[in-house]
């Protein structure tokens, strides 16, 4: 029998919260954002659960050209744009649009020669708001919009910017000095991330990049800020207990010795570690759930196992279920107790971990699930 960890994905989950997404930004069409092979989640299994996006964001050409392969038409950005001739062609036989931020890329463009019967590319012309990462700064913008419109192999031109700290409330500052560098300029706007999809309605504009959102994740990366905002987990990694001990105080956990009993303790060994992408640096107290019931970590994350305090399920024992993040321990949870965010802990699930895809069987309502 194989190790009992598995992570399972939901589509459902990432169809609602798509659709929450676009609630909040009801006047916006929406890039639904799947870099990083869908954040981890597997874009070909989450792909059933697009059809309501208007448009699909990713970082890299391999996974655009994936994306069409499964039967997408609509609009395909590219994140970060294109980097050597030969991505022209790709993209334009893909009908890609590609993010532009650098004179670099406008000078492929321009070298590129279309055949007759190949449409131009449209782009998004990336501002450098203030994140100080990718885009034409604000004063050489609008040089930037005209030579891209002298350009034969470009179409469409997007104005397109990001934002640094959105999650905390500030974007005006942003917005401000995108808003004074493109005016006048015509061309689709498009500035919004998670953060700004939840929270900032003056940022939604005409398109909307939900991201991480789509996955059941917070954008601060802490969990109490989604509460009530109605987002379902899209990834649960689970697996089981494997053994017991019964510790008396002063008696230590795992490599390390960081974790002292101070009173008779039962302890449950759970086959998850750090080589299946739990965090090594989630500390004693990190949340996690036995046969329902949350408790915590204790002791020090090894390659493969971790320990957990059974005080709180006195009944648990050897086979008992564990949820390491899912729908009762949010993934955001695990993650500030390890001092990073849910986005890294789900594209880090270890390629070692079974992946099962749960549907819902169409008559029944039902929940059932399929290998991936």
């Amino acid at each position: 029998m194989p190790r009992p960890i598995l992570a399972r994905i939901h589509p459902e989950a990432i169809r609602h919260n798509l659709h929450l997404a676009k609630q909040c930004a009801a006047h916006s069409r929406a890039f639904a954002v799947i870099k990083a092979n869908a954040y981890g989640h597997g874009i070909e299994r989450i792909y059933p659960a697009l059809a309501n996006a208007d448009g699909i964001a990713l970082l890299d050409l391999d996974e655009a050209v994936r994306v069409r392969e499964l039967g997408w038409t609509r609009p395909l950005l590219l994140l970060e744009g294109i980097f050597e001739p030969a991505d022209v062609a790709l993209a334009v036989a893909h009908r890609l649009t590609v993010a532009v931020h650098c004179d670099e890329q406008l000078d492929l463009l321009a070298a590129a020669r279309l055949e007759r019967n190949q449409r131009p590319l449209d782009i998004q012309l990336k501002m450098n708001s203030g994140m100080n990462r990718l885009g034409f700064r604000p004063h050489a913008y609008r040089a930037a919009w005209e030579r891209a419109r002298s350009i034969a192999s470009i179409g469409e031109i997007g104005l397109m910017t990001h934002f640094a700290n959105a999650d905390d409330g500030h974007v005006d500052w942003q917005l401000d000095t995108f808003d004074a560098a493109v005016r006048d300029l015509p061309g689709e706007h498009s500035v919004s991330n998670s953060a700004g999809v939840l929270w900032h309605p003056r940022a939604h504009r005409d398109w909307v990049r939900p991201g991480t959102i789509l996955y059941g994740a917070s954008p601060t990366g802490v969990a109490r800020h989604i509460e009530g905002v109605g987002l379902r987990a899209a990834m649960t990694l689970t697996s089981r207990i494997i053994g017991v001990q019964t510790l008396a105080p002063h008696e230590t956990i795992g490599y390390g010795r960081t974790f002292a009993v101070e009173q008779p303790m039962r302890i449950g060994v759970v086959a998850c570690g750090y080589a299946d992408g739990y965090p090594r640096h989630a500390k004693s107290g990190t949340p996690i759930a036995v046969d329902g019931v949350r408790t915590r970590v204790v002791g020090r994350v090894s390659m493969d196992m971790l320990t957990v305090d059974l005080t709180p399920c006195p009944h648990a024992g050897v086979g008992s279920s564990v949820e390491l993040w899912g729908d009762q321990v949010r993934v955001d949870e695990v993650a500030e107790a390890a001092g990073t965010i849910g986005y890294e802990l789900m594209c880090a699930l270890a390629r070692r971990v079974p992946v099962e895809v749960a549907h819902v069987a169409a008559e029944s309502g039902e929940r059932a699930v399929s290998p991936a």
